[in-house]
């Protein structure tokens, strides 16, 4: 038959000298006491917050984790998304937009230059007199719009 025999630890066999107070020891012979490279002034934001996860349960960790995950997921595909479309509409706007600009400009010169040549032509019948019954003055009058008061031409006042 098997005996159990209880072993007593050499530390607890030995007597307490005397009583220990707290008063028989000192603040110096800690190693807490002694001062410390660590300064909080220089522990960033993150650190500290860091430094909580303990107080934060797992199970609400990996929630926040997993919210957090799935809202920059969005925030990255929504982000994706309005680069690509932006380059879509850009390079279409150009596509489209500058030939279009280009033969509306072309347009405007075009049209410009048929104003000129009427008006060169109107011109040049003007001062061409094509016979003795029409002065210059009185065909220019004509083309303006003003008749002739008692053969005269009205002044420009």
């Amino acid at each position: 038959m098997v005996q159990l025999v209880e072993v007593e630890d050499e530390h607890f066999q030995s007597n307490q000298t005397g009583p220990e107070e707290e008063d028989d020891f000192t603040d110096t012979d800690s190693e807490i006491s002694n001062e410390s490279e660590f300064d909080p002034s220089e522990e960033s934001l993150a650190e500290r917050l860091y430094a909580l996860r303990d107080i934060v349960p797992p199970t609400t960790r990996s929630w926040i984790s997993g919210k957090v995950n799935t809202i920059s997921s969005a925030a990255w595909s929504a982000l994706s998304f309005s680069g690509k479309a932006s380059w879509v509409i850009t390079t279409s706007a150009l596509f489209l937009g500058v030939p279009f600009a280009l033969s509306f400009a072309e347009d405007q010169q075009l049209t410009a230059m048929e104003q000129e040549y009427n008006m060169r032509q109107q011109g040049s019948e003007l001062l061409t007199a094509g016979g003795a019954e029409q002065t210059t003055a009185d065909k220019l009058g004509a083309a303006l719009g003003e008749g002739q008061v008692q053969g005269q031409v009205k002044p420009a006042l």
